[in-house]
């Protein structure tokens, strides 16, 4: 334990100020030692070195400036409100420009730690140290009545005499959560973006690495950047996307703001990005400190984050938004001429200000030109980009006519500018949308049928070969989407699941049931309440044994018709006579209201769906013998595992019998397969 050496050091204000001002201000560690940073930029240090120690579990922060005297520890470091800029000037004595303002920083260190230390020595002067502690800090409150001012004095312990002729250490401890060795990692990114003024005059070290600009992580995620000052910001995005005007990207940093009686200008700086993928500003950490978005527009004053993000403060209907990112100086929030406009914590800005309102309004403008250069670009690339999705679509776009292609170059311009990113997605919008093109260019085509001569036969058979190409390639795609609807049902193998799966679907896509049956058609209201009447009435009449084997019952029709469905349950154990007994029951009504409503009678199939087989059909030329009599009922059994198998060859006959039919359909079967032609941009 250190030595009590008596201290000389007094802090003098409410104490129940102090706790409600600054002793949990953040919530992150990155935050807390981005204050400490500040604080040594204000002393004019040219180093500052953290250690992070995991294994104490210890922060310690180290920097090279002025330093401080007994004099300056009670005066300014210990005095919470201490008007830096009032007492000291607006500049330090390197010309530095000062982040802080209202002296109650450094009592952020609270929100991570227990206690923190601080060494410090000034050019001349004896070195100084003492230590401050939160529970201590907190009995004092507690013990304070009547007083309006409460003494704290903090505990002097032994000077670490490591400092070299002027400097300060601080020494965070008792941290509240467990530092990781990801610490370091999260802590270095963090620091990174949290100031802009690293240089060769102002190092920041953590671990013994200098902490570089690059570390911030994403100006390699940039598509675009629009830059707001002279500096240089394109040199760090190294997967830009070469365009021919950069015209839309070199902006000016003033704005103007116009009111009744004035207009104000204000000076900006910085920058805005837009991601190639909304995916790329999603970042997870491995340590516990938690993840951040980078899809935020920070504001830097003095070269320092003074609100995290600007750009959720605004509502701008585009999916674009997704994909942006930036950093904007704007040094006029935090003038010394003006009055203070930050809140307490230093994180934001006080909203109803004018100058908050001039930095919504400029961004809020910016972000409009932004969009509206974004959607430009893409549909001005679009057929670039389609092209690079697979040389195929080129290699279609090459036989079109001069016409055809402005609508193409269109078509693919108002795809770019969609924000699809899933690959598969993105392949199935392509297939779509040639597609429709096809279909519209067709269309144009028939047109032009009347006014083809019997001269111009070659000129019809054009036509007409045309719509076939395209007649089989949607018909491709129609049963490729039936098959994966197959395969979803033969990826079931739990019993239970197949009937729940079956007993959806089956109604709604008769083609399981008989390929030649496209789609149910409309059912007379006053019909159809009748033959449910039936089938209700009938259905009373069964036996436990025969209930305990329903799953459900259906009516509907094909076109063609009346179709009574049955599904049984999976593992039901059923007999044919039983089977037999039950449709026969159904037959007679089913029969009477055909009559009634002048249909032929003959105009009904019973479908009965079932999991096992009957157990009859074991004896010998049982199911043989079953399926004539229930043939005479106009009813036949279709097992469940039979029914997706039959339905799964049938379509997949058709596509291996088309597999080289049509100029359309090869496109699409390219695009749907050759992935090893894909080639989608990278970062």
């Amino acid at each position: 334990m250190a030595e009590t050496l008596g201290s000389p050091y007094k802090m003098s204000i409410s104490l129940n100020v102090l706790d409600h001002l600054g002793l949990k201000l953040y919530s992150n560690t990155p935050a807390v030692v981005a204050e400490v940073i500040a604080n040594a930029w204000d002393a004019d240090a040219n180093e500052v070195k953290v250690e992070i120690d995991t294994e104490n579990n210890i922060i310690t922060v180290c920097d090279d400036g002025v330093g401080m005297n007994t004099a300056d520890i009670n005066q300014k470091y210990l005095l919470v409100g201490y008007q830096k800029r009032e007492t000291d000037g607006e500049k330090t004595k390197r010309g530095r420009i000062p982040m802080g303002r209202k002296g109650i920083g450094k009592l952020s260190l609270f929100s991570i730690a227990e206690q923190f230390e601080v060494h410090t020595k000034k050019a001349g002067c004896e070195g100084e140290a003492f230590r401050m502690d939160y529970n201590q800090i907190k009995t004092a409150i507690r013990s304070e009545e009547n007083s309006p001012e409460t003494i704290y004095e903090p505990e002097r312990i032994p000077y670490n005499k490591n400092i070299g002729e002027s400097g300060t250490i601080i020494v965070i401890s008792e941290l509240r959560k467990n530092l990781r060795s990801t610490s370091v990692t999260h802590l270095r990114k963090r620091v990174a973006r949290k100031f802009g003024i690293l240089s060769d005059a102002f190092k920041i070290s953590i671990n013994g690495e200098e902490v570089r600009y690059s570390e911030r992580d994403y100006f390699g995620k940039a598509k675009y950047i629009f830059c707001y000052s002279s500096e240089n910001y394109r040199q760090y995005c190294q997967n830009l996307e070469d365009v021919d005007d950069m015209d839309p990207f070199v902006r000016s940093g003033e704005f103007a703001v116009k009111t009744d009686k004035s207009e104000e200008n204000y000076s900006f700086g910085g920058w805005i990005a837009i991601s190639h993928s909304s995916t790329d500003l999603k970042e997870s950490e491995a340590s516990d400190e938690p993840a951040e978005s980078l899809n935020t527009i920070s504001v830097l004053v003095r070269g320092k984050v003074a609100i995290e993000d600007i750009l959720s403060k605004l509502t701008i209907k585009s999916y674009i938004t997704n994909n942006i990112f930036g950093e904007i100086s704007a040094d006029f929030l935090d003038s010394d001429e003006l009055e203070d406009i930050a809140t307490t914590n230093r994180q934001s800005i006080i909203e109803e200000d004018p100058r908050h309102k001039a930095l919504l309004a400029f961004v809020r403008s910016e972000l409009n030109h932004i969009i509206t250069t974004h959607n430009n670009l893409a549909e001005k690339t679009g057929t670039k980009a389609a092209f690079s999705f697979h040389p195929k679509i080129e290699e279609w776009y090459s036989g079109l006519n001069d016409d055809h292609k402005d609508a193409a170059k269109k078509l693919f311009g108002r795809i770019n500018k969609l924000s699809v990113e899933n690959i598969d997605e993105k392949r199935r919008l392509f297939i779509s949308s040639i597609l429709a093109f096809e279909n519209l260019k067709l269309r144009k085509l028939l047109h032009k049928i009347d006014r083809i001569s019997l001269d111009s036969i070659s000129s019809l058979k054009e036509v007409f070969l045309q719509l076939d190409d395209l007649e089989s390639s949607a018909y491709y795609e129609i049963t490729k989407m039936r098959l994966s609807v197959i395969s979803k049902l033969t990826g079931l193998v739990d019993s239970n699941a197949k009937e729940r799966a079956l007993q959806e679907h089956l109604y709604k896509h008769l083609w399981l049931l008989d390929p030649s049956w496209e789609r149910a058609t409309h059912i007379p209201a006053r019909m159809e309440a009748r033959i449910s009447k039936i089938l209700e009435a009938k259905n009373n009449s069964l036996d436990e044994e025969e209930e305990l084997a329903r799953l459900d019952i259906h009516y509907t029709t094909n076109g063609r018709k009346h179709v009574i469905i049955e599904l049984k349950r999976y593992d039901a154990y059923l007999n044919s006579r039983k089977l037999y007994d039950q449709l026969h029951t159904y037959r007679a009504g089913i029969v009477k209201v055909l009559r009634d409503n002048g249909i032929d009678e003959n105009l009904y199939e019973f479908i009965c769906v079932i999991g096992r087989d009957l157990s009859d059909w074991k004896d010998p030329g049982g199911e043989e013998a079953s399926r004539k009599s229930l043939d005479a009922l106009k009813a036949r059994v279709v097992k469940y595992d039979q029914l997706i198998s039959n339905a799964e060859a049938q379509y997949e006959d058709y596509l291996k019998k088309q597999k080289h039919v049509g100029r359309i359909f090869e496109l699409i079967d390219s695009i749907e397969h050759e992935d090893a032609y894909l080639m989608l941009p990278t970062d």
